[in-house]
């Protein structure tokens, strides 16, 4: 496997002490009093990091233990670290199929990275958590996660009486931390919180009981606090001095917009390497499609220009053409009512190029609306609907339905790909990204904006069929994303 012997390059405080090296010996071969506890854990904890891993992520598994967690995962490529080496014997042993090395994470190989590293409970009982968690974030990919399974540590006491009781083998000294002592840990490491999500109120099967508290009271704003365990996916947080200079395709949804073409095109700066606009046109009753033709025509600047006629309905419909057609690294969405300056653009472009966020979309609700900008309900009802939808995703969305929204092209195609999972319910097109921007655990990075009011045309919302539709879909992402 290329790796060292822990003992042949410590850092001193990060290494297993001898009570956990043996507190591992004993659980990897000993048979607990009262599986189901620990049975009932490991299951919801395989479920779940089946849900939130991408199929075709390579993973790793730190302190992999005997491997039953790693083998439940689907994954073609799966790599486990286990220390002492007895544990790991164990782990090949019992699962042959596994590439488990008998190592600590200092004496892995260098330079190996993973799409996804899991680091499952182990952070109670190294003895330097900043070390470890400095040497874990070498181990993850450009674009990977970092997945850390953490007790709550009000749960402490009633660990302690599950020992004394002989529900669970007794531990040595263990450390207990806060999320403020994760977060300071994560800033000083180089990691950043993607989301976290807490599970299990109650770590045992009761019939009719234990569905209604772990599945939809623990829930709850106050109840999860109380949640036995908790998730991270943490990012990489790279150094922003420099941002990447790549190429941009604007895709400008526009259904009776022809007013706005000649705006849109004069006022969209070039960014990165080269800029083009992709207008996707369809169901026009004002002329727009010739408009589009007329103004490509007479277009001499350095953007490059195309368009296309779309068969189907709906801004969703339009923005899947744009992005099948565009030719850009960073793929990016205008509405052609430029209610969101294009000006405004570049601003974007330096986020996501820089590496601050993977998915960025602007908000609306920070800064003063031009009058008549939003009226009164739709802004009411945004608003709502922002509260909602940060709860369910579980990652701050102030503003759902602001149509600027920048995602690298890569990221786009793998929530192309992975789009049956919801199901094909959004003619809006935004929460098709949103939900799989969530799914894949991206960074999401609002902007704010300044919403400014039409000079031409009317808006093709409304807001109480609209209305309804955000509610279906605040169920599709309640079920599929939240209440699992």
């Amino acid at each position: 496997m290329g790796m060292k012997s822990p003992s042949a390059k410590r850092k001193p405080g990060q290494e297993l002490s001898e009570a956990w090296q043996e507190h591992f010996r004993k659980a990897a071969f000993a048979h607990p009093a009262h599986p189901g506890a620990r049975d009932f854990l490991e299951r919801d904890l395989r479920d779940t990091l089946a849900r939130w891993i991408p199929q075709d992520a390579s993973v790793l598994d730190v302190g992999c233990g005997t491997g039953e967690l790693l083998v439940a995962l689907p994954n073609p490529e799966r790599v486990g670290i286990a220390w002492p080496a007895e544990v790991a014997d164990e782990a090949r042993r019992r699962h042959p199929e596994l590439a488990v090395a008998a190592a600590e994470i200092e004496g892995y190989e260098p330079g190996r990275r993973f799409d996804a590293v899991i680091c499952n409970r182990l952070c109670h009982s190294v003895t330097d958590i900043r070390a470890m968690l400095a040497c874990l974030r070498e181990h993850v990919s450009e674009r990977g996660r970092l997945f850390l399974v953490v007790y709550n540590y009000l749960w402490e006491v009633p660990s302690r009486l599950a020992e004394l009781a002989g529900f669970k083998l007794p531990a040595p000294t263990s450390n207990w931390l806060s999320h403020s002592d994760f977060e300071n840990l994560f800033a000083i490491t180089g990691l950043e919180i993607v989301r976290f999500e807490d599970r299990m109120l109650l770590p045992a099967q009761v019939p009719g009981l234990t569905p209604l508290l772990n599945r939809y009271l623990g829930k709850l704003p106050g109840w999860q606090r109380l949640s036995m365990y908790r998730i991270y996916a943490l990012r990489r947080r790279e150094n922003p001095a420099r941002p990447r200079k790549v190429s941009v395709s604007v895709v400008v949804p526009a259904r009776n917009e022809a007013g706005n073409i000649a705006a849109a095109i004069a006022r969209t700066p070039v960014m990165g390497a080269k800029t083009e606009i992709v207008f996707v046109e369809g169901g026009s009753r004002d002329g727009t499609w010739d408009a589009i033709q007329a103004a490509i025509g007479a277009y001499r600047g350095p953007l490059e220009l195309a368009a296309y006629r779309q068969e189907g309905k709906g801004k969703g419909d339009a923005v899947r053409l744009g992005f099948a057609k565009a030719k850009g690294d960073v793929l990016m969405i205008l509405d052609a009512d430029l209610t969101v300056p294009p000006e405004d653009l570049p601003v974007f472009y330096d986020v996501i190029a820089r590496g601050l966020g993977d998915y960025v979309q602007g908000t609306r609700l920070v800064y003063p609306m031009d009058p008549g900008a939003m009226r009164f309900f739709n802004k009411l009802g945004n608003m709502a609907f922002s509260q909602l939808f940060s709860y369910l995703l579980q990652q701050p969305i102030k503003d759902t339905l602001c149509g600027t929204k920048v995602l690298w092209r890569h990221d786009y195609e793998r929530i192309a790909a992975g789009r049956g999972f919801f199901g094909d319910f959004d003619p809006f097109g935004d929460f098709d990204l949103i939900f799989g921007a969530a799914k894949l655990n991206l960074k999401i990075v609002e902007i704010p904006v300044r919403y400014r009011e039409r000079v031409y045309g009317e808006t093709n919302i409304s807001r109480w069929k609209h209305g309804w539709l955000l509610l279906k879909m605040s169920g599709v992402a309640a079920r599929k994303l939240r209440y699992v």
